[in-house]
């Protein structure tokens, strides 16, 4: 267990130190005077499972916390019952993710408890803060659905249950560090972010680019018409060697999504400069959830055709890697730049700054650090129209179909120019560190400690001053 131990008010408990969640907790703790606990990232369920036990037994019983901050790992519940001390802190819940929505390879192979614990943990918080709208609507959403799982007899009163973890639970965006990142930057890059237009923070986004073509604005945004929140999008992967990708028998082309850089304009010096291939990069974790599978059957499909391309696959692995990766790295021999995970920032931003395009096959995924990064980093995105993308990435960047994203892929491979000239049109500021950090400050101020309590009142006396008592007469 790791401690950073500081003086003031604020308790961060983080049972899964890694990724996403190590760097809001650093965030969190480098420039205040508050106090972190930590658990190394490793065997995720058993985190789930028991940390609040690990943390009952180490955290000091005798504190000035006010305020308690952890993520929805923790059963936060469980923690306050063991340690009725910590009860009595203001606690807030923040959520990366929510275990209602991850999306099961067999149905048998979902642990109620996980997302049963998040439940908990919400109804015993004051504040419940999500990354994203998608993912508090989808939790909130997936809820009654959820708990009717439990066998009769089973809480009746569901819909209040919902209500009263909606009316405390709010949004607040991952905050991101964007670091100067020139010095990594190839030349057309640095040209293109001198010549683009200004991104101030305060400029408001674009909201009509939030929705799809095809989606009203009362929907949510992972919700089609025919499928419920709860339900991953339809990847069509089993398709037969001879099936093109790029090639729908039954429907043409949908030409919306072919905005942007597609139809860009090539100058005379580019046409005649030598044409380098496209680098894409896939910066996710190795895990079903964000569907290799697509990854590298696009690219498998992009090979076939004698496109020219690069590939730099990034991100975390685990103790179990799906089959994919490895048949992929052989199969892709020619084509791969970068593999595996970078421990270094500055090698991480290094990677992305040299890459053109970023992409995401993800099934599951509630913000997408990693994506927003490179687009720091002057990578053009390529995201699914589905789950939390359609909130943060304008229409012109997403996908609907594994038929589009080879079309769109084939073609930046043909022209990569195209991709590499276009400026994206993306606010990044409103997701800084420097936008967030008030309303971050604002979530974790301490409420005005407790009044001490009233002294007990004084025992009534064992003599009566009356003057007919029983000393009256003395």
């Amino acid at each position: 267990m790791q401690e950073v131990e500081g003086p003031g008010p604020v308790l961060l408990l983080e049972p899964f130190f890694g990724g996403s969640h190590k760097q809001l907790m650093e965030l969190l703790v480098r420039d205040s005077d508050w106090t972190l606990w930590t658990l190394p990232p490793k065997k995720w369920h058993w985190r789930a499972r028991t940390s609040a036990l690990v943390y009952s037994r180490t955290l000091p019983q005798v504190h000035q916390y006010r305020v308690l901050f952890c993520s929805s790992v923790l059963n936060l519940a469980e923690l306050v019952a063991l340690r009725p001390d910590l009860a009595r802190l203001k606690k807030v819940l923040y959520f990366h993710e929510n275990q209602l929505l991850y999306p099961r390879q067999k149905e048998q192979h979902r642990d109620f408890q996980y997302g049963y614990n998040q439940v908990l943990s919400c109804l015993v918080a004051d504040e419940v803060v999500f990354n994203s709208l998608f993912n508090l609507n989808s939790f909130l959403d997936s809820m009654k659905s959820f708990l009717k799982q439990i066998p009769d007899p089973r809480p009746q009163d569901l819909q209040d249950l919902q209500t009263s973890i909606r009316n405390k639970s709010r949004v607040l965006y991952f905050p991101l560090e964007l670091p100067d990142v020139s010095r990594f930057l190839p030349p057309h890059k640095l040209r293109r972010s001198r010549t683009s237009p200004d991104k101030s923070p305060d400029r408001s986004p674009d909201r009509s680019l939030d929705r799809g073509p095809d989606r009203s604005p009362d929907r949510s945004p992972d919700q089609s018409p025919d499928r419920s929140p709860d339900q991953s999008p339809d990847r069509s992967l089993d398709r037969g060697p001879d099936r093109s990708l790029d090639q729908s028998p039954d429907r043409s082309p949908d030409r919306s999504l072919d905005r942007g850089p597609d139809h860009g304009p090539l100058s005379e010096s580019e046409c005649s400069e030598p044409i380098r291939p496209l680098h894409l990069v896939w910066p996710h974790r190795w895990e079903h959830d964000k569907d290799p599978e697509l990854l590298f059957l696009t690219l498998r499909r992009l090979k076939e055709r004698g496109l020219d391309f690069r590939v730099s696959v990034l991100g975390e692995c685990f103790s179990q890697v799906p089959e994919v990766f490895a048949e992929a790295k052989e199969l892709l021999k020619d084509h791969i730049l970068h593999w595996g995970f970078v421990q270094s920032k500055d090698d991480f931003y290094r990677v992305l700054s040299q890459s053109d395009l970023v992409l995401s096959t993800a099934k599951h995924e509630f913000y997408g650090v990693s994506m927003l990064e490179a687009v720091h980093c002057g990578c053009f995105p390529l995201v699914p129209d589905a789950l939390v993308y359609p909130e943060i990435f304008p229409a012109q960047y997403r996908y609907r179909t594994p038929e589009q994203l080879c079309k769109r892929l084939s073609r930046f491979c043909r022209k990569p120019q195209l991709v590499r000239q276009h400026s994206v049109q993306m606010d990044l500021q409103r997701f800084s560190w420097t936008s967030l950090r008030p309303q971050f400050t604002e979530l974790l101020s301490a409420p005005p400690p407790a009044p001490p309590p009233a002294p007990p009142p004084a025992p009534p006396s064992s003599f009566s001053t009356d003057s007919d008592g029983p000393h009256g007469d003395l």
